[in-house]
């Protein structure tokens, strides 16, 4: 794959056999960021778990403590008094069985992240094969599922990320922007790793943490020193 020039002059600040502490390896994708735009800083973490088997799945939700920079979109499923209690919570669209045709008619997708009430479910569970591939499924074990919006709502609002593996056992996850001071960036990483080593499954065998690395939107990776996590 061909690289731009940037991205190639960025890359020169990094020894990729490296393994850096987090706050140096925070230090250079900052360094490394040449975009126009503030990018996102993402964190890939390669585990050493089989998550096609159910006892060695990973799938959770933390609370950045700085947030992730990015307005994200909530919209919730509820009934009665529960669309009020998710509007007045900040929720941007809150409502009931009549967003079913708009979601699977008219194509509407205007939100990042779905909260729905357990009585809720069987409304929303007709939406699985659309909301499914998009990752926007309500998951009990993601705090998505809860008759509690107003929490869920407000920890959405303040920075609550999900976290699950993917094909290859990878964890991609957004932790910040470019913009964020070192410290911020640090905290959000640590927050999240911590979460991932208390997920650790019973089943997992052998080396956790294989890998894990951080990168901004348009930079290089900088692999991070997995020793103080393992």
């Amino acid at each position: 794959m061909k690289r731009g020039k940037k991205y190639t002059e960025a890359a020169k600040l990094i020894d990729r056999t490296m393994q850096y502490e987090v706050e140096e390896a925070v230090s250079l994708v900052k360094k490394a960021s040449t975009a126009k735009f503030d990018e996102t800083v993402e964190a890939h973490i390669r585990l050493g778990v089989d998550g096609r088997h159910a006892d060695q799945q990973i799938r959770g939700a933390v609370v950045l403590p700085n947030g992730t920079g990015k307005q994200v979109r909530v919209l919730v499923f509820a009934k009665g008094e529960k669309v009020d209690e998710a509007l007045a919570a900040g929720a941007d669209y809150a409502g009931g069985e009549e967003l079913i045709p708009k979601i699977q008619n008219e194509g509407w997708l205007d939100f990042d992240v779905v909260v729905a009430t357990p009585d809720m479910m069987g409304v929303v569970g007709r939406l699985g094969r659309v909301l499914g591939p998009k990752g926007l499924m309500p998951n009990p074990k993601a705090g998505t599922v809860t008759m509690d919006v107003t929490k869920a709502v407000n920890d959405i609002k303040a920075g609550k990320i999900e976290y699950r593996l993917d094909k290859a056992n990878i964890v991609h996850v957004p932790v910040g922007k470019v913009s964020f001071t070192d410290e911020q960036l640090v905290e959000n990483i640590e927050t999240l790793m911590a979460a991932i080593t208390k997920a650790k499954p019973a089943a997992a065998k052998g080396q956790y943490y294989r890998s894990v690395s951080i990168s901004s939107t348009m930079g290089p990776g900088v692999k991070v020193s997995t020793a103080k996590y393992a």
